[in-house]
């Protein structure tokens, strides 16, 4: 895996959310970008002041899968293990741990001396219960669980050392425990008040909670006793600033012009269509960075029509451009992408690029052999008198999706009517879990390849446990594929089968995929120090601090 450590000189690329020019020019040295220690060195004090998006509405890691969970987590919490800024597996609150032969048997041999915020010591039985809590149904966890499944129990061999008992070898465990998501609370709040863990988690990051206003605010307090951050932030000890103040900014030019006017220091997704404007300005610092896992994709629900059909499936994807969807909402900082795995993800098969494509003939040919044949007065496709329709449920906002208001325009040309459906949050989760959509777009940021299994696999199907796969597919050739996939080591059988996973993946057409799931954010010159963690990638603040 790559670093992604990157500063853009400029965005000139056409393609999701800005141009990275190629994923080689994405990497870079932290020392010599723009955001390198100063001189005179490090300033201790001071609040750092910064807009977000959206925020996750609980802030117990294990109970959500909102993307900002990537951001806010490593300013919370400590993680088992760690991505280095190469990407490969590091110690943090394990320090080293042995594999059994078979794979299946994990044994962590934890750090000492590391605490959570009320007090309660990191070790084994702490370990353990986080674990637990991960696969406690009462837990509604709709990722950690997920990352975990292979887990069947776990054994305390002493205060430090936990071994782990897994159903099957698993490969990509090691990288889940290394995931904002699968942080660590504290074993006593667990126990104890698990209804509080969404306002007020207890960790052992380098920052304490002080003040959760839902959809308003965050703010944290660094803890001064904080001596254990993992080697790649190349700072040891508590953190330079006092305060973290979070403000969520919905709008994203009031979130620009905020940065600009220095209310903030820095906001998470940045505006792409202000891009150019942060780059030109010289008191700013624009990030640009490709996500592994999944890109975004409109997924199609095969399990019902009309995307049980996969010709119709097959023309849907045909019928879109995607070049001109992802240079219209990216401007030109977007890479357009045709698989369904990210660039930046381990085993990614270059050879699957420019398979899916962009042909309105095929597009028509195929939609003639399902026997959309029919046209109605508005010019829409019909068979036996009904319109070809497909709902898209997305969550209400101040704008629609911008990609799905593309796709519509794309695939009206075809005669497919594709209609947005915009929907309180909790409504669309309770859809989400219930299958009950045509199409589901959105992105899946992980640090591992089995995101095809997260996503794909038909065990992934909601069923007793929350699962991922939104296209409901089911392919036996495919299960077979990615369960070998991630019991194999890293290494050559693991790049065959997930290449293989791949092209299986093209052929079925469980979606649209569009463009690359990008992390964009900026900030001020004067805030230095700032880290990435290479698992998303998105900034890291315990080594930051406010100059002048």
């Amino acid at each position: 895996m790559r670093t992604l450590r990157s500063t853009l000189a400029g965005v000139s690329a056409a393609v999701l959310a800005a141009a990275l020019t190629s994923c080689a020019s994405q990497q870079g040295s932290v020392a010599a970008g723009p955001n390198a220690a100063s001189a005179s060195g490090p300033v201790e004090g001071g609040t750092l002041r910064m807009s977000i998006s959206a925020e996750p509405g609980c802030l117990d890691a294990h109970a959500i899968s909102a993307t900002q969970q990537a951001l806010l987590g490593r300013i919370l919490y400590d993680t088992v293990t760690t991505l280095d800024r190469d990407g490969n597996i590091a110690p943090y609150l394990a320090e080293s741990w042995d594999i059994s032969p078979d794979g299946t048997t994990y044994t962590f041999h934890l750090r000492k001396g590391v605490t959570f915020s009320d007090g309660t010591p990191w070790n084994a039985e702490a370990f353990q219960v986080n674990l637990e809590h991960m696969r406690d149904p009462a837990t509604k966890s709709p990722l950690a669980a997920a990352y975990i499944a292979p887990y069947e129990s776990s054994r305390i061999i002493d205060e430090y050392t936990l071994e782990v008992h897994l159903a099957y070898p698993y490969t990509p465990f090691l990288y889940n425990l290394a995931q904002s998501w699968l942080g660590m609370n504290s074993p006593k709040a667990i126990k104890e008040s698990p209804e509080t863990l969404c306002d007020h988690p207890i960790a052992s990051g380098p920052f304490v909670l002080e003040s959760y206003r839902h959809n308003q605010s965050i703010t944290y307090v660094r803890r001064k006793d904080y001596t254990w951050g993992p080697s790649w932030l190349r700072h040891q000890g508590s953190a330079h600033v006092d305060r973290i103040e979070i403000t969520v900014v919905a709008e994203p030019v009031v979130r620009f012009n905020s940065l600009v006017s220095g209310q903030y220091d820095i906001t998470e997704a940045a505006p792409p269509q202000n891009a150019t404007a942060i780059q030109a300005n010289p008191d700013l610092v624009y990030e640009n960075l490709v996500r592994a896992g999944n890109p975004w994709i409109l997924h199609f629900n095969t399990s019902r029509p009309p995307f049980d059909d996969i010709r119709v499936r097959r023309a849907f994807v045909a019928a879109v451009n995607t070049e001109a969807v992802t240079r219209s909402i990216g401007f030109g900082t977007y890479h357009v992408k045709d698989n369904y795995l990210a660039t930046p993800t381990k085993y990614y098969d270059k050879s699957t690029e420019g398979l899916l494509r962009h042909d309105p003939a095929l597009a028509n040919r195929l939609l003639d052999e399902a026997g959309w044949t029919g046209r109605d007065s508005e010019g829409y496709r019909t068979k036996d008198g009904k319109r070809l329709v497909a709902y898209a449920p997305t969550a209400e906002g101040s704008s629609v999706t911008p990609e799905l208001v593309q796709i519509q325009g794309e695939v009206r040309k075809v005669g497919i009517d594709l209609r947005i459906q915009q929907l309180p949050q909790a409504q669309l989760t309770e859809r989400r879990y219930a299958g009950d959509y045509d199409a589901l777009g959105g992105v899946w940021h992980t640090n591992t390849p089995d995101v095809l299994f997260i996503r794909y696999h038909s065990s992934e199907i909601t069923g007793r446990r929350i699962g991922q796969n939104a296209a409901y597919l089911s392919d036996p050739t495919l299960d077979d594929l990615l369960r070998r996939a991630r019991e194999a080591p890293d290494g050559e059988e693991a790049a065959r089968l997930y290449a293989a996973a791949q092209h299986r993946l093209i052929e079925l057409v469980p979606g649209l995929p569009v463009h690359e799931n990008h992390s964009q954010w900026a900030y001020h010159r004067y805030v230095k120090g700032i880290e990435i963690d290479t698992s998303h990638p998105i900034p890291v603040f315990t080594g930051a601090w406010i100059e002048g």
